[in-house]
C-alpha cells in the first residue's frame, strides 16, 4: 500500500493541536511539505519547535480576509498546493435550541462550515494548476446522526458532508478528489468538555454520562487523533486515488449520539 507523501504540498487548518496536529505531523513524517494555521499562538509555537520544517501562521479561517493572507503565506512556503485539509472547527454551545443565541449559532456555522468554503475557493485554482489533488474536510458522526443539545454543530457537520459530495462531482473532471472524514467520539480535552457540559445539561454525573456516551459504540472505545490522521494520509496518497465523494466514518461503529 503506497501511503508515501513525498512531494505533496499540504495545508492543514487548525493544524497546531489535536487532530490537526496529528494530521500535519503524519504528513510531514511521510515526506510531505506542510503548512498549518491556527488561532492558538502557544500551540503554533510548540509545533514550530517540534517540527521546524512545518510552516505556520495565526489565522481565523472564519474571516475571509485572513484566509486570503493565509494562502499567500502558504503558497510562498510550499510553492503550490496538492492537498487541503479543512480541519478547523469548534464545539459550539451545548443547550436546548430555545436557549441558543443567534450569535452562538452564527459563530458555530462560521467556523465549522463557512471556513471550508473560504479555504476551498482559494485552494481550487492551485489544485487545478497542480494537475489535481485532494481536499479532505473534517465533518463528524454528528454529520450523519442527530445530536441533541448540539444543533448548531450538527447542522454545520451535515453541511460539510453535502459540501464535500457536491464538490467531488464538480471537481472530479479536474482530477481533484474531495472526501469528508467523520470522526467519532475522540479522546482528549475537547470531548471531555463536551461530556461535562452535556452531563450538566442532563443533570447526571460526568462518569455516568461518559459510560452512556461509549455504550452505543460497537468497539466501546473512543477514537484517537492518530486514527483520523491515518485516514487523511490514505485519502491523499496514491492508495486513495480512486476514492472521492465519500463520507468516511472513523468511529468504531457509533450507532447513535447520546
Amino acid at each position: 500500500m503506497n501511503v508515501c507523501a513525498a512531494g505533496l504540498r499540504v495545508l492543514v487548518t487548525a493544524g497546531a493541536a489535536g487532530i490537526g496536529r496529528a494530521i500535519a505531523s503524519t504528513f510531514a513524517d511521510a515526506g510531505a511539505s506542510v503548512f498549518v494555521c491556527d488561532v492558538d499562538a502557544h500551540a503554533l509555537s510548540d509545533i514550530r519547535a517540534s517540527y521546524p520544517r512545518i510552516g505556520a501562521t495565526t489565522t481565523d479561517v472564519s474571516a475571509p480576509e485572513q484566509v486570503d493572507s493565509l494562502f499567500e503565506l502558504a503558497v510562498s512556503h510550499l510553492g503550490g498546493l496538492d492537498v487541503l485539509v479543512n480541519n478547523a472547527g469548534i464545539s459550539g454551545p451545548t443547550a436546548r435550541v430555545e436557549e441558543i443565541s443567534v450569535a452562538q449559532w452564527e459563530r458555530t456555522i462560521a467556523v465549522d462550515l463557512n471556513s471550508m468554503f473560504f479555504c476551498t475557493r482559494r485552494a481550487v485554482p492551485l489544485l487545478k494548476a497542480a494537475g489535481g489533488g485532494s481536499i479532505i474536510n473534517l465533518s463528524s458522526i454528528a454529520g450523519r446522526l442527530g445530536f441533541p443539545l448540539r444543533t448548531p454543530y450538527s447542522a454545520a457537520k451535515w453541511g460539510v458532508v453535502g459540501l464535500s459530495k457536491s464538490l467531488a462531482m464538480e471537481l472530479g473532471p479536474s482530477n481533484i478528489r474531495v472526501n469528508a472524514i467523520l470522526p467519532g467520539v475522540g479522546e482528549g480535552e475537547r470531548v471531555d468538555r463536551v461530556i461535562s457540559a452535556k452531563a450538566e445539561a442532563l443533570g447526571v454525573g460526568v462518569e455516568e454520562f461518559r459510560e452512556r456516551f461509549v455504550s452505543t459504540i460497537s468497539l466501546r472505545r473512543m477514537v484517537s487523533a492518530q486514527d483520523i490522521a491515518d485516514m487523511a494520509l490514505f485519502l491523499a496518497t496514491p492508495s486513495g486515488r480512486s476514492i472521492s465523494g465519500q463520507a468516511l466514518s472513523v468511529c468504531g461503529d457509533h450507532g447513535m449520539i447520546a
